[in-house]
């Protein structure tokens, strides 16, 4: 078995208005390349873990210009299928104290919601591979997207990589026939460590914490517990649960922190005040990545790897774009409390 990790998933183009305008005010887009499972892809590449994105392509310049994007900062490209119609888009409108963030997805017909199992050669690709990430974006894009992705999780449980699936419940992208529940059931089922923020437990498990009320923006740690309990109950084979827990005080201001379940012990993470928002799309994705990079990294100390995903998620919400563009010893720093902002001359 190799060393390398492997993501699966779109990429799309992401249209922003400048400064935060909204949508009707827009005369110019900021252009950036992202999608949850290439976030994770880059995030572990800047902290030089050797990393391929699969994903798939449509062969004209925009598909090139993304591909570039991506090589840039070290992900292996080689696996990527060319095909298909165009790219994914979607539009984010930045939202702002009060005004909450607004996404609007122009997806349909993308390359990858047209890929079938038969066009990757997953035991090929993971030869060299110890680790395999997946998210619940993926199955919901199209029927041959989910049938890809259960073809790769159980292609590398067959070769015993480590699975590690992040439920990122879309409720805009179920819409092509089957229900999350029904097929996220099937890959949770071959899935080794589990990954969900405060919500998505419950929309695709209905499995919710008692007595919590996200939207007040006071999110308690240890009331998830026993959503780790739950979910390790309903699915035996999960050995680790990971939870972001991220209390909306404004659209500009969130509290954020994480849990760890492993073996019926639970670990909670420090919570960041982040008082100013620069982007928080990714802030998910910059946690999983955290989470591998620790699990590979820090051996068993379960405590430091999960302050690890949690500082590499706070510092997410302060870059622009959709990937995670921070450093280990950046990430260590502020494990450690170095988090003042102070400058590095």
């Amino acid at each position: 078995m190799g060393t390398k990790v492997v993501t699966f998933g779109e990429i799309m183009l992401r249209l922003s208005p400048p400064d935060f305008l909204r949508f009707s005010q827009a005369r110019s887009f900021d252009a950036v390349y992202g999608g949850g499972e290439a976030n994770v892809a880059i995030s572990l590449a800047n902290f030089k873990i050797p990393v391929d994105y699969v994903t798939r392509l449509p062969a004209n310049d925009i598909g090139e210009s993304c591909l570039n994007s991506i090589k840039q900062f070290g992900v292996g490209t080689d696996k990527i299928i060319r095909g298909g119609e165009r790219l994914g888009i979607y539009f984010l409108e930045m939202g702002a104290v009060q005004r909450a963030s607004k996404v609007v997805y122009d997806r349909t017909n993308s390359s990858i919601s047209t890929i079938s199992p038969n066009m990757t050669d997953w035991k090929e690709v993971f030869k060299d591979a110890s680790w395999f990430h997946w998210t619940g974006i993926t199955p919901a894009i199209s029927q041959g997207a989910a049938e890809t992705c259960l073809a790769a999780v159980k292609q590398a449980k067959e070769m015993n990589l480590t699975v590690s699936g992040d439920l990122n419940y879309r409720s805009q992208l179920w819409k092509w026939g089957k229900s999350a529940t029904e097929i996220m059931t099937g890959l949770v089922q071959n899935t080794d460590i589990a990954i969900c923020n405060e919500e998505d437990a419950e929309k695709v498990f209905g499995i919710k914490p008692p007595g919590v009320d996200v939207l007040t923006g006071r999110v308690e740690a240890e009331k998830y517990k026993q959503v780790a309990e739950e979910l390790v109950k309903k699915f035996p084979n999960l050995k680790k649960v990971a939870i972001t827990l991220r209390g909306s005080v404004s659209a500009s201001h969130n509290t954020w922190s994480g849990v760890l379940y492993e073996e019926e012990k639970f670990y909670a993470a420090p919570t960041y005040q982040i008082t100013h928002i620069v982007d928080r799309v990714g802030g998910g994705d910059a946690f999983a990545a955290g989470l591998i990079y620790g699990f590979l990294r820090y051996g068993n100390d379960s405590q430091k790897i999960l302050n690890f995903a949690v500082a590499a998620s706070c510092l997410k919400h302060t870059i622009f774009g959709d990937a995670n563009m921070v450093t280990v010893s950046e990430v260590e720093s502020l494990a450690k409390g170095l988090g003042s902002g102070r400058i590095s001359r």
